[in-house]
């Protein structure tokens, strides 16, 4: 069921850019592959490096990775609570917000590496587990609904389009 792309319908139009970074045919091979793209680079970056911003009021390397991290958790339950028929509908969130209250900044890179490592392990299992009802079912997530199999587009996508983010705007040698 992982090969099968999400449809008109079944998503916001927010996350199209995001589902639309993911070209290939099976979306566990990318959410499995990902981290070992993404993660080298980073993991060798300097402390200094880590808290640097590219411009006045813009995020830190370390907060961008924080901000992957919080969305992979938000996407994650968003995908389980419409996995498992979810009738309530699931709210919207912040990201400058979170990423104000988050503190980011005061972590080590390297944890903020291992914590996205382990929840995207987390969700690769749970999106294993899904039979073919599950991946088609529909969740309200701010008015919108979406589909649990968009979640899975979204995770990736969300993390190729920060990773060319820091490569683009950072200089950091990060793939996804």
């Amino acid at each position: 069921m992982s090969s099968v792309r999400p449809v008109s319908g079944t998503y916001s139009l927010h996350f199209a850019p995001y589902i639309a970074l993911v070209t290939e045919p099976d979306v566990l091979a990318v959410l499995e592959t990902q981290g070992a793209a993404f993660e080298p680079a980073l993991r060798r970056l300097p402390a200094a490096a880590a808290r640097a911003r590219y411009a006045e009021g813009k995020w830190s390397v370390a907060q961008v990775v924080g901000h992957v991290v919080d969305c992979e958790r938000v996407f994650g339950y968003r995908a389980l609570a419409t996995a498992r028929g979810e009738k309530a509908a699931l709210p919207s969130f912040d990201e400058d917000a979170y990423a104000a209250a988050a503190g980011h900044d005061d972590c080590p890179l390297v944890e903020l590496l291992d914590e996205l490592a382990a929840l995207r392990r987390s969700h690769v299992l749970m999106f294993r587990h899904l039979d073919g009802a599950a991946w088609d079912r529909l969740g309200l997530v701010g008015g919108h609904p979406n589909a649990a199999r968009a979640w899975a587009f979204v995770m990736a996508g969300h993390l190729r389009h920060h990773a060319n983010v820091l490569r683009e705007r950072y200089g950091v040698a990060v793939e996804a």
